[in-house]
């Protein structure tokens, strides 16, 4: 169990931090100086980095009121081991152990109670911003600073930075109960995600949390998830954090149950299925190595190691294969096109498995229809599905790097959805500017950075400054 720390803590370590940056010049541009990244951007140029390594705690825990408050660096490691002790969680919790609040706010988060809660940002009630003028404002969804907290979720920190998070919880069971149900068609997936968003309920039994697999396109499996006081129907709950793997039992169970706990990290011990890259899911390797070694976070200073060095290309080169794209992409659809979707990137790029998340803006915004998100729109009552696919293809002869990630942006352009910004992005900067809200943008990054220190969404996202 992790204990908050308190606000004097924080204060003093806001209190360093704005030192730090009143020792640079005036222009300077800066960053974050984070340890942890899950960004899939590779950054072209340098800015100094601010240490905000102090920033990393909750602050402070209220489970009468079911909120808390949080300094933006906080994993979503330690944020759950601060709440679930007192039997609540964050409203959304992202797959992986190492993303943080302030990292889901700013550039969207999603999982498995997506469809019931949203964003992670649709949750955040209150939020502390060091803008790029220097100046620290407390954005609230109305009052004088209510442009900054609609248009901070998907900035991607070009608009300023969390200090701290104010965010509601909501109370958590023992256990969850799954039910992996299997489909054969892709319009059936479709259309079950549409009455389970609609009833959240299958087949008379609750539903509280709802992802699925795409392992072929005649092979889709839903799992469903429901609260659970016991160990109903099994000696003990599953344990996917050593020898078993989460992803491989969908096809080998049709009925589990997980610790709270290992349910909401079921995702990290495998990087959902991308530690196979890397040998681990060899059984001799796997007994090798070190239980506390498989995480999302090991895997992907792994991946960094080769995207500085090259080792793994440089064997391909050398054995004569084709160089490789990397397509590592989410990817929002509306769930009317999900199955057009799913069929034409079945056809078109050689990924599997594929992960599926539904997800609907929460039902609390009075202009039903429009998006109270700008920089990433989606309307109000309308359900989505995330596809996420991770993986890189060969670049085939007469073709170039990227020209299956601008085939994807297209097709998801055409079916009228949008697609996260964490990895790489090649739209030209009128078309970003119409799909990123840059009408909304634009007249805040004037009045929070007026001389711009912090780069812009366009030069992050696609530039990679």
């Amino acid at each position: 169990m992790l204990r908050p720390v308190g606000d004097e803590q924080h204060r003093a370590a806001t209190a360093r931090l704005l030192e730090d940056l009143a020792a640079l010049p005036p222009d300077a541009p800066v960053r974050l100086g984070k340890r942890t990244s899950n960004l899939f951007r590779q950054r072209t140029t340098d800015s100094t980095r601010l240490d905000v390594s102090d920033l990393n705690h909750v602050i402070d825990l209220d489970p009468v009121a079911r909120t808390a408050r949080v300094q933006g660096m906080t994993t979503y490691e330690d944020l759950v081991a601060t709440t679930l002790p007192h039997a609540l969680m964050p409203l959304v919790v992202p797959q992986l152990r190492t993303i943080t609040l302030g990292g889901a706010v700013t550039g969207l988060g999603i999982e498995s109670s997506s469809f019931r809660s949203g964003l992670p940002h649709e949750s955040v009630l209150e939020a502390e911003i060091l803008t790029g003028d220097g100046e620290i404002v407390v954005a609230r969804p109305d009052g004088e600073h209510a442009d900054l907290f609609r248009t901070f979720p998907n900035s991607y920190g070009s608009l300023g930075y969390a200090l701290s998070l104010t965010i509601e919880l909501e109370p958590v069971h023992p256990y969850v109960a799954l039910h992996h149900v299997r489909f054969r068609a892709l319009a059936e997936v479709q259309d079950a995600i549409g009455e389970i968003t609609r009833t959240r309920s299958w087949s008379g039994e609750q539903v509280d949390f709802l992802d699925g697999v795409v392992f072929s396109r005649d092979e889709i499996c839903l799992t469903l998830g429901r609260w659970a006081d016991s160990v109903a129907g099994q000696a003990d709950p599953s344990d996917y954090t050593g020898q078993q793997i989460f992803y491989r039992s969908l096809r080998q169970r049709e009925r589990d149950v997980l610790t709270v706990h290992d349910y909401l990290w079921r995702w990290d011990t495998d990087w959902f299925w991308c530690s196979r890259a890397f040998g681990a899911q060899q059984p001799l390797l796997r007994r090798l190595w070190p239980k506390s070694k498989l995480r999302s976070d090991v895997y992907w200073k792994i991946v960094a190691f080769e995207n500085r060095h090259h080792v793994a290309a440089w064997v391909d080169t050398r054995r004569g294969k084709p160089p490789r794209e990397r397509v590592v992409q989410d990817v929002e659809i509306p769930l009317d096109r999900t199955a057009d979707f799913l069929d034409w990137f079945l056809r078109e790029v050689p990924i599997e498995p594929v992960w599926l998340c539904p997800i609907q803006l929460r039902p609390t915004h009075t202009e039903t229809g429009h998006t109270p998100w700008p920089l990433y729109p989606m309307a109000v009552g309308q359900p989505y599905v995330n596809v996420g696919f991770w993986s890189t293809v060969a670049v085939e002869p007469g073709r170039e790097d990227g020209d299956v990630n601008r085939a994807i942006e297209d097709e998801v352009g055409r079916l009228g959805g949008h697609k996260s910004l964490y990895s790489d992005a090649y739209y030209d900067e009128p078309t970003f500017d119409r799909l990123y809200g840059g009408a909304d943008y634009r007249p805040v990054k004037k009045r929070y950075d007026p001389r711009g220190r912090l780069p812009t969404l366009y030069d992050k996202a696609v530039r990679r400054r």
